[in-house]
């Protein structure tokens, strides 16, 4: 989902936007990649010990139990310079949901699932012959073909 450096990018962009803690952090790449990605605790906390460590953020004051962050004037600076890549970046996250939906619908699934389960049951029935296996191929890369054409 990230390249190298994408998610820190990411993290400083949404703690300058408003001040978050992680998981608000999780639930708010979730939403813009519309349910295609969620990052875990354990890449999302690390990686905002090193924005904190870099400068690039800092904790809000407050007594709450969850540590939220905001970007530092360093944070906000870098953001500044890497404003072209930051939008690259956050079109291409948000661009995950369409193209999930895209391919991720229930007529999908239940058709993939129905030739799978056809497959299946033909190779367990123990009646294919080195024809019948070839012949299959042939159908099913001729499907592909045409899917791929459409």
């Amino acid at each position: 989902m990230f390249g190298s450096g994408e998610l820190r990018l990411v993290l400083l962009k949404l703690v300058a936007d408003q001040p978050r803690h992680g998981y608000e952090l999780i639930k708010a790449i979730e939403e813009l990649t519309e349910g295609a990605y969620a990052p875990s605790p354990g890449t999302i906390y690390p990686t905002l010990s090193l924005l904190e460590d870099e400068g690039a953020i800092a904790p809000v004051a407050g007594d709450e139990t969850r540590k939220a962050f905001q970007a530092t004037d360093a944070g906000r600076a870098e953001l500044e310079e890497r404003a072209d890549e930051v939008d690259a970046l956050f079109e291409r996250l948000s661009g995950h949901g369409e193209h999930r939906r895209a391919y991720a619908t229930p007529e999908m699934f239940r058709a993939v699932g129905n030739l799978a389960s056809v497959l299946k049951n033909r190779a367990r029935s123990g009646k294919l012959d080195d024809d019948t296996v070839r012949e299959i191929v042939d159908l099913v890369d001729e499907l592909a073909k045409k899917i791929e054409r459409l």
